[in-house]
């Protein structure tokens, strides 16, 4: 339980990393400072079960296009994981994560995420 915390308060980090350096992807709701770290907080969860449920789903489906793009559409799927996300919180609770468009917010925004969290990853292995 422990484990599944600690990488959603990484994934949080790295959806708010990415928030602020990809024009078009950012986070709606929240007036105070407080608000919108719960915001992150439940976005980073639900990004998370979107991971955990879908995603693998998603990758056994396209082996073909992983040998084809030589693993290049793992971008694309990282992308959709966001979409879905976007999705999610939009039409739950009308705020959320905000994605305004496949290409290139949701694209950028993927690479970000993945970037950052393999630095995080590095970061944490050296210090442990």
């Amino acid at each position: 339980m422990s484990a599944f915390l600690i990488r959603t308060a990484f994934t949080g980090f790295s959806l708010w990393i990415a928030t602020l350096i990809v024009p078009g992807l950012n986070f709606v709701g929240g007036s105070t400072g407080w608000e919108e770290f719960g915001i992150v907080v439940v976005v980073a969860l639900i990004f998370g079960v979107v991971n955990a449920f879908v995603k693998p789903i998603v990758q056994l489906l396209s082996i073909p296009l992983y040998i084809l793009t030589l693993g290049l559409i793992h971008v694309v799927i990282n992308a959709f994981m966001l979409e879905i996300t976007a999705w999610i919180t939009r039409n739950t609770t009308h705020w959320g994560l905000e994605v305004d468009d496949f290409f290139w917010s949701a694209i950028l925004g993927a690479i970000v995420i993945s970037v950052v969290g393999w630095l995080v990853g590095l970061v944490l292995k050296e210090a442990v």
